[in-house]
């Protein structure tokens, strides 16, 4: 398997040593594009393995071992990875693909961030680990630091989703919960700077994204994708976009197939989110994504920073991609339809790729045959409030079977027996 022989700049290449993970690339942030790092390793990942060996190893994203940045023998594992794709017809938007990550551990695609991230950490000989997060992120990093066996502080903001919090807590996490969000990143950057602890998610800005090993975990979709079309990859591939974290992560592990003759080409990639900030910078043409606060709050928390990423940007500039912004109607929409038809429940921002689908395929960019697969981020157990306010209430009700009639037909719509 290859060793990290350097962590790359995304943008502009330039090399850093193994252990600037907690930095960003200070050339590019001199030139106001500060920009994200990425794992080199010293050999070609996956080299001299065959495809279906893959197949005969053990159920987890570490089978993929041969192009992650340590061993499965080493890995801090809960059993991430090998998630369903599923085919949703019932959705109307043509030949579209879920690969549901809710299926994961600690119910989210953050699981195989954690646990690269949490791996690399016991190398490095951490002693605390550290996240900043509005939930999936805090979870996972929680959940992995326990199996770890080390200690974990998560710095969320008042008003995050109940459920998550309680996530963070049942994992043993230290939760400390902020009036101001920013000041997350001020007090994790403290806690980073002045006692080594070991960062899993952003904790500074502008932000750049995540920890550079635990985003190697994120290939590892792509890899599963490609595995489950018989290595004919999707024509498209949407997900819903933050700091671009698994965007970047996926279009990672699908130029790494290419690079071997897995596949043949690598698919276009979309970002769906709810700033606009990506979408700007894609139409302007300039290196960094602007700041872009909206106007009222986004029902998908864990994408709701008003600011984009240059590793985001660079990808979409690279693939061919697009960036659409997605609306609070529009989530909730997609999210009880998702339900009621697919039987899959997502958290608000995992509806955001179903959003962009029904838009592409309607302006023609996602041609009537085009296969799109859509990353279902995390479940919908992570934040109920929009099947509380979107859904009537269950009605209570008294008295025999007539009445219960009653019931379905004025709540529902109900009027078959």
């Amino acid at each position: 398997m290859p060793n990290p022989s350097a962590l790359v700049c995304v943008r502009c290449g330039a090399r850093y040593p193994t252990d600037h993970f907690a930095h960003d690339c200070p050339a590019c942030r001199t030139i106001g594009a500060p920009a994200n790092l990425t794992v080199a390793y010293d050999s070609v990942p996956g080299d001299g393995l065959a495809r279906e060996e893959v197949a005969r190893r053990p159920a987890s994203m570490w089978r993929w071992e041969a192009f992650l940045p340590a061993a499965a023998s080493e890995a801090v594992s809960l059993g991430e990875g090998n998630t369903p794709l599923l085919p949703a017809p019932a959705l109307g938007l043509g030949d579209v693909w879920i690969k549901d990550e809710s299926r994961n551990p600690t119910w989210s695609f953050k699981d195989r961030l954690a646990s690269s991230a949490l791996t690399m950490a016991k190398r490095f000989g951490t002693k605390v680990i550290a996240s900043s997060s509005s939930g999936n992120a805090g979870a996972a990093a929680a959940a992995y630091a326990a199996k770890a066996g080390l200690p974990c502080i998560v710095f969320t903001f008042v008003g995050a989703s109940p459920p998550l919090v309680a996530q963070m807590r049942a994992y043993g996490a230290m939760v400390v919960a902020v009036e101001n969000k920013a000041d997350r990143w001020r007090l994790q950057s403290a806690g980073v700077r002045e006692f080594g602890w070991y960062p899993t998610s952003p904790f500074f800005g502008p932000v750049v994204g995540s920890n550079p090993y635990g985003m190697e975990g994120y290939k590892t979709i792509a890899f599963e994708i490609a595995e489950a079309f018989d290595w004919q990859v999707p024509d498209w591939c949407v997900l819903p976009v933050c700091y671009g974290d698994a965007l970047f992560g996926m279009w990672k592990g699908f130029g790494e197939l290419q690079a071997l003759g897995w596949i043949d080409r690598m698919p276009r990639l979309v970002a769906a989110e709810v700033s606009g900030s990506i979408s700007a910078a894609m139409a302007s043409g300039e290196p960094m994504p602007p700041d872009r606060p909206r106007n009222s709050a986004s029902i998908a928390t864990s994408i709701g920073a008003s600011q984009g990423t240059v590793q985001a940007l660079e990808v979409l500039r690279r693939s061919d991609g697009v960036a659409l912004t997605i609306e609070n109607d529009e989530l909730a929409r997609w999210v009880v339809t998702l339900g009621a038809k697919e039987g899959i429940w997502p958290e608000p921002a995992s509806a955001a790729p179903f959003a962009a689908i029904e838009r592409l395929r309607a302006s023609g960019v996602i041609a009537p045959g085009d296969r799109a697969v859509a990353l279902l981020t995390a479940s919908g157990l992570k934040d109920t409030a929009v099947i509380e306010t979107t859904l009537p209430p269950a009605p209570v009700v008294g008295g025999g079977l007539p009445e219960v009639m009653k019931a379905l037909h004025d709540v529902y719509g109900f009027a078959d027996g």
